[in-house]
């Protein structure tokens, strides 16, 4: 059997940058931050106070009350981002068989929000009035589970959890699922909300998180010598991977190609990452192969870039170890998360839309905040000016705690 060709045709996003696209895509290129004080809770006795919160996302837009009370935050942003992939795709009823069209999103948590406040109900007031609807709420497999019966999607529909990986690694499943022929359409990518106060108190536990509490907007700082931590966000990215020949027939805009997926474990700690990012590497490795890539013929890598000191060298590292002299002759690499600060098991979702949004309009975003880049940090990380350059191939990476690796590469459309 010919292996299929794997196209995206539609985009939504809700993101501390804005609630739409349009929005993220203007924020990273106009090199804005969108971590502020932490303000829809009281976070005075927490060690890091900031966010990066999706103020502007109203999810009445999407769908009704009823409809709303039954869903997680994580699957709100989830459902909402996409609505707007299937707008942005315009793909109607008559456009999809709803047996070929699926779901496999990304989640590292699930509903901790409903977790939390279905425990404190439990205590406060007794078992008999914890909600009916708390289990179906807390399922990490609710957003797409949600996705599924409101577009009518009948194929696959897995929710895949393996960290900050997680919409990596559900972008592979999709990328698969299709080129197999298990689909024809995949709703994909990831959500995560988590910005809560176990979220907050649990990550700060692990002096992961940066409280650089007084200057907000420049606390997630990829590669530079003065980061201090990651700063924890929420949002949702979708995309829809569709098979080449059904996109053309329905008359499908076409935004790219996915051409390569490669993941690896490092199977070596829980939380901190190999130095030299050897499983990272093995990763980008694989998806090179699997797209019949040369490591030159790659114009941007966005990196996982979380902000925390032992991550972002050891990806550094990894790239320099596969790609060689062309890391530092040509290579553009940035992180997105100077921006967003870090969506969890969402990122892989958005930062795939940056890639995308970077072959589309041949802009490089920026690696805001990086001011001093730190011993062994020394590529071209497009630091704080986004940067005209012609990408016709895009890198995105994902890693997680767990020791997950995920590498997604996208191309410009040739026809």
């Amino acid at each position: 059997m010919s292996q299929r060709r794997i196209v995206v045709t539609g985009l939504g996003a809700v993101t501390p940058l804005g609630a739409s696209v349009a929005e993220f895509w203007d924020g990273l290129i106009s090199a804005r931050a969108g971590i502020s004080g932490i303000a829809h809770f009281d976070a005075a006795p927490y060690d890091s106070r900031i966010g990066g919160y999706c103020g502007d996302f109203d999810m009445t837009k999407f769908a009704d009350q009823r409809m709303i009370k039954r869903m997680d935050r994580f699957a709100q942003l989830a459902y909402a981002s996409a609505l707007m992939a299937r707008d942005d795709g315009h793909l109607t009823e008559e456009g999809f068989e709803p047996t070929r069209s699926g779901v496999i999103m990304g989640a590292g948590l699930g509903g901790l929000g409903e977790l939390e406040e279905s425990h404190t109900r439990l205590l406060n007031k007794g078992p008999s009035r914890v909600s009916a609807f708390t289990i179906p709420k807390i399922m990490g497999n609710s957003a797409v589970g949600h996705i599924s019966i409101g577009l009518n999607f009948q194929a696959i529909n897995t929710s895949v959890a393996t960290a900050c990986a997680s919409a990596g690694n559900a972008m592979g499943d999709a990328f698969n699922a299709i080129r197999f022929g298990f689909a024809d359409i995949v709703m994909t990518g990831g959500s995560e909300a988590t910005l809560t106060p176990l979220g907050i108190a649990a990550f700060a536990a692990m002096k992961a998180l940066s409280t650089r509490n007084d200057d907000p907007t420049h606390a997630s700082r990829p590669f530079d010598k003065d980061r201090d931590g990651f700063v924890l966000s929420e949002g949702a990215g979708t995309l829809i991977f569709e098979e080449l020949e059904h996109a053309r027939r329905r008359g499908a805009t076409i935004y790219c190609e996915v051409i390569g997926y490669g993941a690896t474990a490092d199977a070596s700690d829980m939380v901190q990452p190999d130095p030299q990012g050897s499983g990272a590497g093995r990763a980008m490795r694989l998806a090179l192969r699997d797209a019949k890539l040369n490591p030159e013929d790659v114009q941007y890598i966005n990196a996982h870039g979380t902000s925390t000191p032992l991550g972002d060298l050891a990806e550094t590292n990894a790239i320099k170890g596969v790609f060689g002299a062309h890391a530092r002759n040509g290579l553009l690499v940035s992180s997105t998360k100077g921006a967003t600060g870090h969506l969890l098991g969402a990122s892989g979702g958005i930062e795939a839309i940056a890639c995308v949004k970077a072959i589309q309009h041949n802009t490089v975003p920026p690696t805001i905040n990086l001011e001093n880049p730190d011993e062994g940090c020394d590529l071209d990380y497009v630091p704080n000016e986004a940067r005209d350059a012609r990408v016709n191939i895009a890198l995105s990476n994902s890693f997680g705690f767990g020791g997950h690796n995920a590498c997604v590469i996208f191309r410009r459309f040739e026809g």
